[in-house]
């Protein structure tokens, strides 16, 4: 019986340790799946993923600055940049496409430049020097456009948000978002679980002054985490775009999705502690839970509603768990 007890301790322990952003994410799968079967089927699911991919991109780009203990509020306003400015440069011409793309990642390298500086050299709090970035950028983009979409994006431009390979694996279409998915999160997964980098990363999230006492160079650590960030909401702009064409609502609300789904995967909003796996299942978990209240035909505002709760439960729930192992 001691036996058999000891392994069952053993098991539960296994079973609580997973993030519970993965039982949710489990949970409204089988939900969806019993409320509309055919979601399961290959080209609807493939269909669903590439639309959450600049979600789960992007949140994997909040880990980042998370884990070092920041936060980056400006990512919504460099997506919406990102497809605003895109279509204005762009302006169909196909073979403007490459070079365009090209300045967009270099403005998303700039604006995260900025705020790394900002909060590591002016000893600026990230909350406020995002805030301010984040009004920054959406007025000189209002500015710009005359406060409505001009321009149109080109189909070899939006093909990254809405093609895809055909016929590959005996299916219709094979999303190139999924392959963008699939590189960046095993690209990040890298860099923050089998680098130096990582490492440096999550010990200046959990003592700053040890990881300099140890070495890290604190401070390009910090801004490089910002770059990574906001590079990260250029790309999710340019998926968006090519997915849903040019608003100015584009990345409204985007970063507080983020931070919800990252938390929802178990990321510190202290820093110190974050896995891409789960931020980026977190992030599955939400577009999921949109899909369901969808097909629930709940109103969409409740989507606010609900992230809010998911982010005071998922704090919580690390608080916790946090003083429980101590």
């Amino acid at each position: 019986t001691g036996t058999r007890e000891s392994v069952g301790a053993r098991a539960w322990r296994w079973l609580t340790a997973i993030n519970p952003g993965y039982y949710i994410a489990l949970v409204l799968l089988v939900w969806i799946g019993f409320l509309n079967p055919s979601f399961f089927e290959p080209d609807p699911f493939l269909t669903f993923l590439s639309r959450a991919t600049p979600l789960m991109i992007l949140t994997a780009g909040q880990v980042f600055v998370l884990v070092s203990g920041g936060f980056d509020l400006s990512i919504g306003s460099v997506v919406t940049s990102t497809v605003i400015i895109g279509a204005i440069l762009a302006s169909n011409d196909p073979g403007a496409t490459w070079w365009v793309i090209l300045f967009l990642l270099a403005g998303g390298f700039l604006v995260g430049l900025i705020n790394g500086a900002v909060t590591t050299y002016l000893k600026v709090p990230s909350l406020i020097a995002t805030l301010g970035m984040l009004l920054i950028v959406r007025g000189l983009v209002l500015f710009w456009s005359g406060g409505a979409p001009r321009g149109y994006l080109p189909d070899n431009f939006r093909m990254w948000g809405r093609g895809g390979i055909e016929g590959l694996l005996g299916l219709r279409n094979f999303p190139y978002a999924i392959i963008v998915l699939v590189i960046f999160g095993i690209g990040f997964w890298l860099l923050l679980h089998r680098m130096n980098y990582g490492r440096q990363l999550l010990a200046l999230g959990d003592n700053p002054r040890a990881a300099r006492l140890s070495g890290v160079n604190v401070n390009l650590v910090r801004v490089s985490a910002f770059v990574i960030c906001s590079m990260t909401a250029a790309v999710a702009g340019i998926l968006l775009g090519g997915r849903g064409g040019v608003s100015i609502e584009a990345g409204t609300g985007l970063e507080m999705q983020t931070i919800a789904a990252a938390v929802l995967g178990g990321t510190m909003l202290l820093g110190g502690r974050g896995s891409i796996p789960a931020a980026m299942t977190g992030a599955l978990a939400l577009e999921l839970l949109f899909t369901l209240l969808n097909l629930l035909g709940l109103p969409k505002p409740l989507r606010d509603a609900v992230q809010g709760l998911i982010i005071i439960a998922a704090v919580a729930y690390t608080a916790y768990s946090t003083r429980r192992n101590r």
